[in-house]
């Protein structure tokens, strides 16, 4: 299948090809026929799967069918709604190569940032808006945007609008928006919160569905050192010094975290720079392009600070901390071996974090190969679990229907509900 056979029009087609893109993604193919058709979508598709295209390009081709006169005073028409600055800004990028021959305008906004730019453009006139929940209520609340014209709504990433506790102000600008409405919803995940929500939005919607959580984990090369937590420093800097690593991205529990471990590969003469929430935007994109444009090798990220990193030809993750949701994990790794390309996901286990390795294998349905005789392996080896043979993880897949997998992975749910509500702050908690 091509874009043309997708009956996009020409000026998409070729901004298409001026960036690279040569087929859609089972994603693009399955939900542009549907929104050009006018459907409702609900999508279960995570970041790596070309979801953007798969919403930006029907917006597009249908406000550009609407051919709008030069006279008439542009309002906004199209709303995306992101849980990060990352992720708002990226969108924003996509819409800027996909409509880059149409007489479309766009911008982003989003807080952290001075919003004098951001309403500037607002006042002169776009037809798509990209948006962070929190600086959307509060523009509008100045009276600088209106919702009353919206024909095309986004919710993109619904879990981790979830997850952030962004709900209600995503619930709020639910109620701000037209009755009549076409609505994309896309998550990577779909709880029982996010399932009762978009029936509460759509209408009639078509269901797509690609990649699921698990699924993703096959495509890239996995192993786990077991490590005393207080040797995952040495052991990272152990890995940089003598494994073929050109650059990697490296995710902590904490901000506090992030920023000792990039502090510590920088005084050992490694390029390493952090993100995170408590960094200024201007310190987050400068950290971002450094190690796009590779004159950072090491970029050190905390979940939600990475929300929306699209780096092409990542070849390493490594999960200094392994995280307490299992598909948090799957996330993480995704972010390399994207579009078909390989990737090596390489993860630190200390004691604490068993049980996170135990659901994150039964809701991947794979065995993640163990690395022994490594310089600082764990001072409890005689606790451990018998080693596996160090063959990919790809190629390990368990029998079985997967119930078992969503079994573990309620169960790392319910611990870390469990511990939230007495108080205390899991091991995993990274909102710490």
């Amino acid at each position: 299948m091509t874009f043309q056979d997708l009956h996009l029009i020409e000026p998409i087609q070729r901004a298409l090809k001026t960036a690279g893109y040569q087929k859609p993604t089972p994603i693009q193919a399955q939900s542009i026929p549907l929104a050009l058709q006018g459907r409702d979508l609900l999508a279960c598709a995570q970041t790596g799967t070309g979801k953007t295209a798969a919403f930006a390009l029907p917006i597009l081709q249908l406000l550009n069918d609407q051919q709008p006169g030069s006279n008439r005073r542009r309002s906004v028409q199209a709303l995306v709604l992101a849980p990060t600055r990352e992720l708002a800004i990226q969108i924003g990028e996509s819409f800027d190569a996909y409509g880059k021959h149409l007489k479309l305008r766009h911008t982003v906004i989003f807080g952290g940032v001075s919003q004098n730019a951001q309403t500037r453009q607002l006042q002169s006139g776009v037809d798509i808006l990209v948006a962070t929940p929190g600086r959307l209520l509060d523009l509008i609340n100045q009276g600088y945007v209106s919702l009353d014209q919206i024909e095309f709504f986004v919710l993109d990433e619904a879990d981790r609008m979830l997850d952030m506790g962004f709900i209600h102000d995503v619930k709020r600008v639910i109620r701000k928006l037209p009755q009549k409405r076409q609505t994309f919803f896309f998550s990577a995940t779909m709880p029982s919160d996010i399932v009762k929500l978009s029936a509460e939005i759509l209408d009639r919607p078509a269901k797509v569905q690609v990649d699921p959580v698990s699924s993703t984990a096959e495509r890239v090369e996995q192993s786990v050192y077991f490590v005393p937590k207080k040797q995952k420093r040495k052991l990272l800097l152990h890995l940089l010094r003598h494994e073929d690593i050109s650059e990697a991205l490296v995710f902590t529990r904490t901000k506090h975290g992030a920023n000792r471990v990039a502090k510590d590969l920088t005084k050992s003469g490694i390029r390493a720079e952090a993100i995170h929430g408590n960094k200024s935007q201007n310190a987050r994109q400068l950290a971002l392009k450094n190690f796009k444009d590779r004159h950072t090798r090491v970029l050190v990220a905390t979940d939600i600070a990475a929300r929306g990193i699209d780096i092409d030809e990542l070849s390493h993750v490594i999960n200094f901390d392994l995280p307490n949701i299992s598909e948090t994990y799957v996330h993480r790794i995704g972010r390399t071996g994207r579009a078909g390309a390989s990737g090596i996901a390489l993860s630190f286990c200390d004691t604490e974090e068993r049980p996170y390795l135990r659901d994150i294998q039964k809701l991947t349905g794979l065995r993640i190969p163990i690395v022994d005789g490594h310089p600082f392996t764990a001072e409890d080896e005689d606790s451990q679990p018998a080693p596996q043979p160090a063959a990919p993880a790809r190629q390990e897949r368990r029998n079985g229907n997967g119930n078992g997998n969503r079994n573990g992975n309620n169960r790392s749910r319910k611990r870390g509900n469990k511990n939230r509500r007495s108080g205390s702050k899991a091991p995993g908690d990274n909102r710490r």
